[in-house]
């Protein structure tokens, strides 16, 4: 099943420009890895080595943040919008 994954600009170079992509998989993990089977390098920017997300990356299915579902388990259905977001640090000292 086919979903519609946004992409951060940092990203954007591992997907010839694209914003937006579609991916396919039942749920986060297996669209994660249908993103590298097409865009390879993704994977590695977005997870640890073993397949956990890097804790600076926050990914939201249809606006709600995965950490508070079943994280990369979390299931989706067609036509569910994933967005992958880095997260943002900084400040003034």
């Amino acid at each position: 099943m086919s979903v519609k994954v946004r992409i951060p600009t940092p990203l954007r170079k591992l997907t010839n420009g694209k914003d937006e992509v579609a991916a396919d998989g039942k749920n986060v993990k297996e669209v994660i890895d249908d993103l590298e089977k097409n865009y390879p390098g993704l994977k590695e920017r977005i997870c640890e080595g073993d397949g956990k997300l890097r804790r600076f990356v926050n990914v939201y299915v249809n606006d709600e943040d995965i950490r508070f579902k079943n994280s990369i388990d979390t299931e989706l259905k067609a036509n569910d919008e994933v967005s992958i977001i880095p997260a943002i640090a900084g400040g003034v000292n």
